[in-house]
């Protein structure tokens, strides 16, 4: 008997938890649930990461979390519980899997078009950190983190799942050919365990391209892997291609704990009616049957969905209007009454059961992720963002005026388009420079001679952030400003 945590969800989740439970327990799965207090009602009660602390101390302890959607209250200035609990627990990979649904009419299913596509995002890192700050009356900040160690780990999950589903292509999405070192880091690593996987064809293209090619022939596409938030977006426009958000199950996978939801909303307009789809969470917990080795009884429940969808059955947010809908409860009944059945497509196969795939155990420390050091690294200079409402002329001269005999201001830059030496009056500006020092005749400085210099800005400057420009070996580590 395997134990895993659930959490009801807000909204309509109490209504389809409960429906896709019945449904296991009809199955008779060697499963027992153990309830968790998580959601907006637990924000309200004043802990201010939507979970009590006993709730937390059951999902580390069970590895496994099964949750319906969550709301997180506005305006309160809390984080939303979903990224906390993806972020908290390391779940670094979010895989979804869009599939056509016979019985789920779409212009590609009408067309004839198949669609089995399985976007892998990265789950952790980039903007949603959620590291802002407020730089000026007029200018926000949000720090986007792109790490090699947390990018190694997504893309070989999505690796080893693509070699073991038989995918026939692999694709990394990105914007490498602006953000030259968070997504070009990105991509550099997707090409490093490339070459550890050769029998997978593996290719990469610029996320708005993959956008126009996904709403025009998405069965070109079979495993596709992209940052946090250009997979959120693209995952959920290809839940669009198959049905809606209903149909979208979602699987946050990580080494110790791993969290099975449905993605979509919790519909507070028709929470309590018994009226909700309950497919999507359903999808998920197949995901997580498997994941615990349970592929038989997977195979077997989700070919009785399959089969109650071909059959036209359906709930109110799709299906044939002229054929009365189901409510959430009847609709898991009719699943279960198609136990053993075979729909006409899609039919999944028998596979015995597996042993799971995650190891599960207690942490006595934060693991530490590290790559390899890449040799010699000094210090060549800073960008220092300063508050100003002057013209980049006067901002320049106050600047010079403060160098000294280490360094020299080589651009500044606002909003990332150089300003001066050379720019143009048609660029228009906001109260934030960025005014790049770099050292004399290249020859390192310390964070001291960094500090000085900072100390004699703050003369004539409200000084907002620092950057320090490394360099490692002979590369960069730092980008030019647009035009530079």
């Amino acid at each position: 008997m395997t134990k895993i945590a659930v959490a009801n969800g807000d909204g309509i989740g109490p209504e389809i938890m409960a429906a896709v439970l019945s449904i296991f327990k009809a199955a008779e799965l060697p499963l027992e649930f153990e309830f968790v207090d998580m959601g907006k009602w637990v924000f309200d009660k004043g802990y201010s990461n939507g979970m009590t602390p006993e709730a937390q101390q059951t999902i580390e302890s069970l590895g496994i979390l099964f949750k319906g959607p969550m709301e997180t209250p506005k305006g309160k200035g809390v984080k939303s519980i979903n990224v906390t609990a993806r972020k908290t627990w390391n779940t670094y990979a979010n895989k979804r899997t869009f599939q056509t649904l016979h019985g789920v009419d779409t212009v590609f299913s009408k067309a004839g078009i198949p669609i089995d596509i399985t976007i892998v995002r990265e789950n952790i890192e980039d903007t949603y950190g959620g590291i802002e700050h407020m730089l000026t009356h007029d200018v926000a900040l949000s720090r986007r983190f792109i790490t090699r160690p947390g990018s190694m780990q997504v893309i070989k999950y999505a690796f080893e799942m693509a070699k073991k589903k038989g995918a026939r292509r692999i694709t990394c999405g990105h914007k490498a050919n602006i953000m030259k070192l968070t997504d070009g880091l990105f991509l550099e690593v997707f090409y490093e365990v490339a070459k550890e996987y050769p029998e997978l064809n593996a290719d990469d293209v610029i996320v708005d391209d993959l956008c126009m090619k996904l709403v025009s022939r998405p069965d070109l596409f079979d495993t596709v892997v992209l940052t946090n938030l250009q997979g959120d977006i693209v995952s959920d426009l290809c839940a669009g291609l198959v049905g809606g958000l209903g149909f979208a199950p979602s699987a946050n996978i990580g080494d110790h704990i791993s969290i099975f939801e449905a993605v979509h909303g919790t519909a507070p307009d028709i929470a309590g009616k018994n009226i909700a789809n309950p497919t999507a969470l359903l999808l998920s917990g197949f995901n997580l049957l498997r994941h615990i080795g349970l592929m038989e009884p997977s195979n077997m429940i989700e070919n009785a969905l399959l089969y109650t969808l071909e059959s036209g059955v359906h709930t109110g947010d799709f299906g044939d209007k002229s054929t009365p809908s189901l409510n959430t409860t009847a609709f898991a009944e009719a699943v279960i009454s198609n136990f053993g059945k075979k729909p006409t497509h899609n039919a999944r196969p028998f596979i015995p059961n597996q042993e799971p795939t995650q190891t599960h155990f207690k942490l006595e420390k934060n693991p530490m992720l590290e790559s390899k050091d890449e040799g010699t690294v000094s210090i060549v200079g800073v960008d220092m963002f300063i508050e100003s409402n002057l013209q980049p002329m006067a901002v320049a001269d106050k600047c010079l005026h403060h160098t000294a005999n280490l360094f020299k201001l080589v651009t500044i830059s606002n909003r990332g388009t150089q300003v001066w030496p050379k720019g143009s009056s048609f660029t228009n500006l906001v109260n934030l420079y960025c005014a790049r020092f770099e050292s004399l005749g290249d020859v390192a400085v310390t964070q001291v001679d960094i500090m000085e210099l900072y100390k004699r800005l703050s003369q004539d400057f409200k000084i907002c952030s620092t950057e320090l420009l490394d360099m490692w070996g002979d590369k960069k580590a730092y980008s030019l400003a647009q035009g530079q």
